[in-house]
């Protein structure tokens, strides 16, 4: 974590010294640059460099063979060096909207865009970022509507025996009411933390433009940290992250299924918001989906509204041996056949074609069809990347608590 943050910080000097450049005469970088056509142009002021290449989410992907399938990586492209000694690349053609990562390497060094100081943690790598308008991205952009607030706050946590973070997201006028609000618990992926939604999903944004629009209720939105090894994203508790620190995961005491009780009675101990099953919502993408559908089933009668995003909602589907796999099956779809019982409103399921949970998704439907348990199945292009999760929540949000 002190790496990237000496890291952040020289990028920062970098950042500052192209615009001191300017005041004395020299030319100011402009990258990226978007276009009117919504094409854009990287540049990066390096000219002693051999080779310079871009890497983003905007560039045809890279296929990668893993244990699971075939799975996607951000494409390269290189820089061509103009006259002043300044890289740069051009897009082929306008991009979608859509937010983009991106990254440099310099004679094989990683580096970020020094002029663009829009920057995200994704777990420990930051990337670069830059939105273009005028589609579904809208969603993620700040616009002049009202906001809500975001907090990051500190629960305890009997079952782990410890203090964790987690980040709150209140609507418009929450400080300001009596009003009670329904509760939308929204979990993140193995890759992240309870920063991930608020940075990498730009939930925040998406919620104030939604319920600015009409298109959804205003709503609490809770955002834990699933990790129950670890209290809080990096470098946000009194334990070091990582092991070259002195540090990182304790062995984790309890689970996020046996331990969520400790978030709902704090948030329903702290917040002006409605205790009762119709007012309360769960979803989460990859690992987050996975623990919705379980936390669901184990509090069967607890969550009207259940998403998961780019997870098999029957999980065990992933052991290995196939008598285990089958134990396990059996046993939560006895979970499933008492939520079903006990009625809910949505359970949600999406999923991109390209993804490699994709392939785990037959036979959980099959199971979940031989018991008649009722599902809707949204499924979208892609794989198992932010765009489609952002995607997902701008739809499955204005779904609740109708």
């Amino acid at each position: 974590m002190r790496n990237i943050t000496t890291f952040l910080i020289a990028l920062l000097i970098c950042a500052s010294g192209y615009a001191q450049q300017a005041l004395w005469g020299g030319e100011t970088i402009i990258s990226p640059e978007i276009h009117d056509d919504n094409s854009v142009t990287f540049r990066l002021n390096a000219p002693n460099a051999k080779k310079v290449e871009i890497t983003g989410d905007f560039l045809p992907p890279l296929k990668i063979e893993t244990p699971r399938g075939i799975s996607e990586a951000p494409g390269r492209a290189e820089l061509v060096k103009n006259e002043k000694g300044v890289w740069e690349y051009k897009t082929e053609g306008p991009l979608p909207s859509e937010l983009y990562s991106y990254a440099f390497y310099v004679d094989g060094f990683r580096t970020l865009d020094p002029a663009n100081v829009f920057m995200i943690r994704d777990v420990a790598t930051v990337t670069s970022q830059f939105i273009i308008g005028d589609g579904h991205a809208d969603y993620y952009i700040v616009k002049d509507v009202p906001h809500g607030s975001v907090t990051r706050r500190w629960y305890d946590s009997p079952t782990l025996k410890e203090q964790r973070r987690i980040t709150i997201y209140t609507p418009p006028g929450y400080e300001s009411s009596n009003e009670t609000y329904p509760v939308f618990y929204l979990l993140h992926g193995s890759g992240g933390d309870e920063e991930a939604w608020i940075a990498l999903g730009r939930s925040a944004q998406i919620m104030d433009n939604l319920i600015a629009q009409g298109k959804a209720k205003p709503m609490i939105v809770v955002m834990p940290n699933g990790h129950t090894q670890n209290a809080s994203a990096p470098g946000e508790s009194s334990r070091e992250y990582h092991p070259a620190m002195g540090g990182g995961p304790r062995e984790a005491v309890a689970t996020m299924e046996d331990s969520f009780g400790d978030i709902i009675n704090f948030v329903e101990s702290n917040y002006r918001v409605k205790k009762d099953k119709a007012n309360r919502a769960i979803a989460g993408l990859s690992m987050g989906g996975r623990h919705s559908a379980a936390i669901s089933a184990q509090y069967e009668n607890t969550f009207d509204y259940i998403g998961v995003f780019s997870a098999p909602p029957i999980s065990a589907v992933r052991i290995a041996d196939e008598a285990e796999r089958a134990k396990a099956v059996d046993e939560f779809v006895k979970k499933l056949e008492v939520q079903q019982k006990n009625s809910f409103k949505l359970y949600w399921i999406a999923c991109g074609n390209s993804d490699f949970v994709y392939q785990e998704l037959p036979f959980c439907f099959k199971k979940m069809d031989e018991i008649g348990f009722k599902y809707t199945y949204r499924e979208s292009d892609g794989g198992h990347i932010w765009r489609n999760w952002r995607i997902y929540l701008t739809e499955f949000a204005p779904m609740l608590f109708k």
